[in-house]
This record gives C-alpha cells, sequence and structure tokens, in this order.
C-alpha cells in the first residue's frame, strides 16, 4: 500500500510517500498527525516570573521568554487570545531603543519597558493590528506584553521592578 500524506510542521507544507504493509498503514498517518504537536512543544521557554511593586507585594505571571531575534520578531503575531497572568518577555542582550508594534496582532496588549535591573520604567497599551511604531523614551533592556489591562487590575506601574529571580531568568541564555 502506497500512502501519500501532508502535513504542516512548523510551518512548513511537509509531503511525504510511504510504501508500507500491515500495522505500519495504521501508525504513520498516526505518527503525523501528531507533528504539529512536537512543534508547539519545541516554542518559547516558559517560567514563572513575578514583579515586586513598590509596596513590597509580589504578583505572579507566567512568561514565555523570546530571546532570539526570530522569536522576538514573531512575537503574539497571530495569536487571537492570551489568558490574563501570562505575558511575553523580549529579552534583549544590551540596552537599546525599544519599537513595538501590532502587525498581524489580534490581541489587544499592554507593554512594559524595563530597564537591566529589571525596574519598569514606561508603560504603553497597544492596538490590535495597528502599524504605530510604540518607541521607548530611552534605551532599556527588556520589554514585557500582557494582555491589554492587566497591569492596572494587577496594581503593576511605573516604578515596580522584575524579583531578583525573575531578573537572573531574564538574562540568562536560556535552555537551549
Amino acid at each position: 500500500v502506497r500512502i501519500r500524506q501532508r502535513a504542516i510542521f512548523c510551518g512548513r507544507i511537509l509531503s511525504v510517500t510511504f510504501r508500507i504493509k500491515g500495522f505500519a498503514r495504521c501508525l504513520v498517518p498516526a505518527l503525523l498527525a501528531l507533528m504539529p504537536l512536537s512543534c508547539a512543544a519545541g516554542g518559547l521557554q516558559k517560567e514563572k516570573l513575578s514583579i515586586v511593586r513598590t509596596s513590597g507585594e509580589t504578583v505572579a505571571l507566567e512568561c514565555e521568554i523570546a530571546r532570539t531575534e526570530k522569536e522576538q520578531e514573531k512575537g503574539y503575531m497571530g495569536r487571537k487570545s492570551i489568558d490574563d497572568g501570562t505575558g511575553m518577555l523580549f529579552a534583549f542582550t544590551v540596552d537599546k531603543k525599544m519599537l513595538f508594534w501590532m502587525k498581524d496582532t489580534p490581541h489587544a496588549l499592554s507593554i512594559a519597558y524595563i530597564d537591566s535591573e529589571g525596574v519598569i520604567r514606561e508603560m504603553y497599551d497597544m492596538t490590535p493590528f495597528s502599524l504605530e511604531v510604540i518607541e521607548s523614551e530611552r534605551s532599556l533592556r527588556y520589554a514585557l506584553e500582557v494582555p491589554q489591562g492587566w497591569f492596572a487590575r494587577a496594581g503593576i506601574a511605573c516604578g515596580d521592578r522584575l524579583s531578583d529571580e525573575s531578573l537572573k531568568v531574564a538574562a540568562s541564555p536560556g535552555k537551549q
């Protein structure tokens, strides 16, 4: 029996022809169906981070860490829903002017620009699909995107900071 199977794997179309017998007739299509799951499992590293308010209270959130240029370019593009209490931390290796936009991003976001010491210096709301560039006023090290309004709901403001442990995670090269 010859089976021609097409699957999308990590954004690429994969077309394979198999010549198989017996039990493998069922196994091969099942394995190909699971390929998108292996792509998702290889996604961005997730970490539990915390923000310390100026009052000393701590607010936890689960963040995906975007470290590479490719991860940072993609960001939340195409994601239709993002849960409260989650975010994406863009970790850069040097301070730089931050430039973010919402091209191909259907979910409204808030962004915090954070310095190399972990202190939130600037915060903005961003409109879905907008090509308006949200530029930081100064050179900074990190950007944290969350669902729009989450910072306000969690009581996070400029002057609050990443916990020391969270800053170490942000500054680390990540899992290879």
